[in-house]
């Protein structure tokens, strides 16, 4: 446990059930550790860490009636049942150790850091009157967009008609209005979802798994806005690496075939772990895939085609054809595959952590995202840092966009500027760098709460 003087810390890290939620907050729970603190990682038992992994830190689990349903509810009624079953039996763990504190003559100290979706831990810091951090592990320009749309909504910009979708939202750049979140869900299932997760208690500080180097402005814009210290200390998965956190069994068997490859000449296609798509879609990926006579890995999840169980929706020539030339396989170790040399370019849904992680590799991604900040971290991949081109899911623009990756003076390009933007980030991860810098504010700023 950390000690200041006479005092000592204890952390409680309260994550939510997701895969892209879940990996930086224990990657975060590791990197405080080392530095001394006590870390209680508390976790609902639907898809719960593995406490192996970790043995340093006391896993407490929170009961939440979800085993079996998921995300898949909706996501407001998933939230709102998550948040209110899991807030008992943490309230009750946080009131013990508040009493045997009173017991102690040691001073201790407990510092809430939890998750944005797990909002009840905010109010509940609040009730108990404990001071509460939030990770956010999503791009940072998502807060933003948490005043935006009301703003917009007020002003009748919002919910936006189809001849506005590609404009630039003026108080926003450099997002369109079909980047920001939420877009085509009801507008009141959306204020809704924002004021709910919107916190009750304003927080100590925010901690984002992002740097300064990637969301300049829009973390001066944050700044602004909350008035507390914002730490940046992305990206988590280099500057605090963890042991995998995968929910999948990885197949490996993908990395001796990928040594055998000729240097940037595969594509990489994943769409992460929640995204869904129907057959003819997917069918239009594998023939787009084909068609560009490039090697691949294509991870398909079993239950992520709408109907299947894995790809018998797949005509048996077709798949005879692309096992010739790559691979098809359930799940993939996934920063192995984006770390190796014969990787040329990642089709991906633009998940903040999948972003991450070929950012670090310096490699060109094609961008398909679905839901939530991953509109956002397209735009910033096409538009802004240009490492990134928006797909068209049908078979001759697939065809097309991933031979521009990987075979055309466009794709030297962009890989170029992939690599420029790996060098940056590798500055800031090292001694002396922003993110590092950051991690060590961060634990000061602990030590006096």
């Amino acid at each position: 446990m950390a000690e200041h003087g006479r005092r000592r810390w204890q952390l409680v890290l309260i994550t939510s059930p997701l895969q892209g939620h879940m990996t930086p907050m224990l990657q975060l729970g590791s990197y405080l550790q080392s530095k001394g603190f006590s870390i209680i990682f508390a976790h609902s038992e639907l898809n719960p860490p593995n406490p192996s992994n970790h043995p340093d830190f006391i896993f407490l689990s929170l009961p939440d009636n979800l085993s079996g349903t998921g995300i898949f509810s909706g996501i407001n009624q998933f939230l709102k049942a998550l948040n209110e079953n899991c807030r008992p039996h943490l309230e009750k763990h946080l009131i013990q150790m508040i009493n045997t504190q009173k017991e102690t003559s040691e001073k201790e100290s407990i510092v809430i850091i939890y998750d944005s979706l797990m909002f009840f831990a905010g109010n509940l810091a609040g009730d108990l009157g404990l001071p509460s951090i939030i990770l956010r592990s999503s791009c940072a320009a998502i807060l933003p967009s948490y005043w935006i749309i009301p703003q917009l909504h007020q002003e009748g910009r919002f919910p936006v008609q189809d001849s506005f979708l590609q404009e630039m939202i003026p108080e926003f750049h450099p997002f369109r209005y079909k980047d920001l979140p939420f877009i085509g869900l009801p507008i009141q299932e959306v204020l809704d979802l924002i004021a709910m997760i919107s916190p009750k208690t304003p927080a100590s500080a925010y901690i984002c798994n992002t740097l300064e180097c990637l969301e300049q402005s829009t973390l001066t814009q944050i700044r602004h806005h909350y008035q507390v210290p914002i730490f940046t200390i992305g990206p988590l998965h280099k500057t605090s690496p963890t042991p995998s956190t995968s929910f999948l069994e990885e197949d490996t068997s993908c990395i001796p075939w990928l040594d055998k490859q000729s240097p940037k000449s595969v594509i990489y296609v994943s769409l992460g772990s929640l995204a869904t798509i129907d057959a003819k879609i997917a069918t239009e990926m594998a023939w787009g895939i084909a068609n560009s006579n490039q090697p691949f890995i294509w991870v398909v999840r079993p239950g992520s085609v709408h109907g299947c169980d894995w790809i018998e929706f797949l005509p048996e020539d077709l798949v005879s054809e692309m096992k010739v030339r790559g691979m098809i396989v359930k799940w993939a170790p996934q920063k192995d595959v984006l770390a190796h040399s014969a990787v040329g370019g990642f089709w991906s849904h633009c998940g903040w952590n999948s972003t991450l992680e070929s950012i670090c590799e310096g490699i060109p991604m094609l961008c398909q995202p679905f839901s939530i900040d991953q509109m956002m971290n397209a735009r910033y991949l096409s538009y802004v840092w240009k490492m990134g081109l928006e797909m068209v899911v049908e078979r001759g623009e697939i065809k097309s966009a991933i031979r521009r990756v990987l075979v055309s003076k466009e794709g030297e390009e962009m890989r170029r500027r992939a690599m420029e933007i790996e060098e940056q980030v590798r500055v800031a991860v090292t001694h002396g760098g922003s993110s590092r810098n950051s991690m060590n504010d961060l634990v000061e700023f602990i030590l006096s709460l």
